[in-house]
């Protein structure tokens, strides 16, 4: 049974949220601020996602997830009762997978929950290799000239999704569409923003990625 870790500072939203995901068959544990949510997640070896509020006493959910990034690619939703551009692109260059602004439809977070699950548990695809570039999609590693490169869950399905389609010129909404899924709110922007980071983190393989 899959385990989430869910911080919010808020009880109602606790129940609320664990609730839903107890219905569907998951295992919820709760912290009502972000240092306990990050000593939790410290203590316990098998949580399979974090769903972070932003705003919480203590530590924020920035902060979390800026740590725990430090030594997980565990699947990270930030939720928040701001609906501003800069602190959706905040949360996707810090490591975040999914940005939820409040209020939101706990179905809605409920899909993306299972769509991250989904996407985290794909095993036994061939690596992909280029030139100097390797991505290998079974450890969960991407390799530039034998050296490691640390990419974001979500920078890792963007160059997962770019190498599978290679030669061809995909546009911004095709992109959302498989890497974010087709229920993503968020601006297009978005997509550009992993774009650049990838570049960055890739160095000069980062050419490999065109822009047309």
């Amino acid at each position: 049974m899959k385990k989430i870790l869910f911080a919010d500072d808020e009880e109602r939203m606790r129940k609320l949220i664990s609730d839903f995901l107890k219905k569907e068959g998951y295992t919820t544990i709760c912290a009502n601020n972000g240092r306990e949510a990050l000593e939790l997640f410290q203590k316990m070896e098998d949580i399979n996602l974090l769903i972070l509020d932003v705003m919480m006493p203590q530590m924020d959910g920035w902060e979390v997830c800026r740590e725990v990034r430090k030594s997980s690619r565990i699947p990270i939703i930030m939720l928040t009762a701001r609906d501003q551009e800069a602190d959706e692109l905040q949360g996707f260059e810090l490591g975040a997978d999914e940005y939820i602004s409040k209020p939101f439809s706990p179905p809605v977070l409920i899909a993306r929950v299972n769509a991250l699950l989904r996407r985290a548990e794909r095993k036994n695809y061939p690596a992909r290799s280029f030139e100097g570039l390797l991505i290998d999609e079974n450890a969960h590693y991407v390799y530039v000239d034998d050296k490691e490169v640390d990419l974001t869950p979500k920078e890792f399905e963007l160059l997962l999704y770019l190498a599978d389609h290679e030669g061809r010129a995909l546009n911004r909404d095709q992109i959302i569409n498989a890497v974010w899924n087709h229920d993503f709110y968020g601006d297009l922007r978005t997509v550009d923003v992993h774009i650049k980071n990838l570049r960055l983190k890739l160095g000069d393989k980062g050419d490999y990625i065109k822009t047309v």
